[in-house]
């Protein structure tokens, strides 16, 4: 094997690359555009829900619910009538619509349970989830302290002292960027080794390969040598760019170490990248054998939901996939600012790993030219 081989097949990997339009859309919108809009798109807690009241009370108790409503958790209420609450939900006017029944004051002071109706237009997921809480909570708060004749604390018999390490002001945005930074690298790697072993073979080249004095190991190493870096080369600049710059996210360790152990998953999921071309006869077939590794490594991986929440037979399958240390890596490193000596573990297993799968896919490789 020589290494004057592997540059050359690995420049005419890149070369090949650059002149893949499509491909290099994707990287660039799986490093700044799906990242931006993950952590964008949807909001952390509710957000400017829009809320109608229909007041047939007109007490002094109804006018404090209705004043307890503002920015920027709802807009301005719409005081309605009871005939328009039904159509202006139907039209997507209000997401919740409040109906204070008369007499409601009354009852209150009489030491009744008066009810008041809150409808929610349930086709929008992420307000209705969370606002009927809100609304709740927004009323019972507001009724309490009119009866009590006064706004105070509750006094709790425990004084529980929080403080949230790493991530203090509970900002989703921060885990979500990082987490899809995980989840392109894992994504990208995969996709592009695998695209350019199917592209040599759709378009005849890889015969060419074959009268040249090259070996089946020097074609992998190219592959897995130069899309690797590509995809290195996008995740630092990922991380540089946008999620430090744009979106303002602070990394507590070292980024150094970050793409050092990338580089180690990156080895392994090159060679799976190659594995599954190998098995697939065409682009259409590897996009369907994607799907099926992919969204296992992304939910089961413990970038979505914590590991320990899952069965111990799922955390034990999931070790054997390089997606799972990596994640653990990432999250050590980047939100809790580990070091080599705290992640050495997961580095050792993602070299073990690749190891394998590069041995797998070396073997499957050379029967595939055959």
């Amino acid at each position: 094997m020589r290494v004057a081989n592997i540059y050359n097949l690995g420049v005419k990997e890149l070369r090949g690359l650059g002149r893949d339009k499509m491909l290099l859309a994707l990287i660039v919108y799986a490093f700044t555009v799906a990242i931006y809009t993950a952590v964008t798109a949807m909001p952390e807690t509710l957000n400017r829900a829009a809320i109608a009241i229909v007041d047939e009370d007109q007490s002094p108790v109804s006018s404090r619910i209705t004043t307890a409503f503002y920015p920027p958790y709802f807009v301005v209420p719409k005081l309605i009538d009871q005939s328009e609450m039904d159509t202006r939900m139907d039209a997507g006017l209000d997401t919740f619509a409040l109906d204070i029944p008369p007499n409601f004051q009354r009852d209150l002071l009489a030491g009744h349970s008066p009810a008041i109706q809150l409808n929610i237009d349930a086709t929008r997921v992420s307000q209705a989830f969370t606002g009927g809480t809100y609304v709740q909570s927004i009323v019972s708060s507001e009724v309490n302290e009119f009866l009590a004749r006064h706004r105070g604390a509750t006094e709790l018999p425990v004084d529980l002292a929080m403080r949230m390490r790493f991530n203090p002001q509970l900002n989703k945005g921060w885990f979500g960027a990082l987490s899809n930074v995980v989840f392109s690298i894992t994504m990208l790697s995969i996709v592009l080794t695998g695209a350019a072993l199917i592209r040599e073979r759709e378009h005849g080249t890889i015969e060419h390969l074959l009268v040249m004095p090259v070996t089946p190991a020097e074609i992998m190493i190219s592959k897995v040598l130069s899309m690797g870096l590509v995809v290195l080369a996008a995740s630092a600049a990922s991380i540089v760019f946008v999620v430090q710059g744009l979106l303002h996210v602070p990394i507590q360790g070292s980024v150094a170490l970050f793409l050092f152990g990338a580089a180690v998953h990156l080895f392994a999921t090159t060679s799976m990248g190659i594995f599954l071309a190998t098995m697939a006869g065409s682009m259409p077939q590897f996009g369907l054998l994607l799907m099926l590794i992919l969204l296992p490594l992304q939910v089961l991986s413990g970038g979505l939901t914590p590991r320990e929440s899952m069965p111990q037979i799922v955390q034990d399958i999931m070790l054997a996939a390089p997606n799972t240390h990596f994640v653990i890596l990432a999250q050590g490193v980047l939100f809790r600012g580990a070091g080599i000596d705290v992640v050495w573990p997961q580095i050792l297993a993602l070299f073990a790993i690749g190891s394998v799968l590069f041995v797998l896919s070396l073997r499957r490789f050379r029967d595939y030219l055959r």
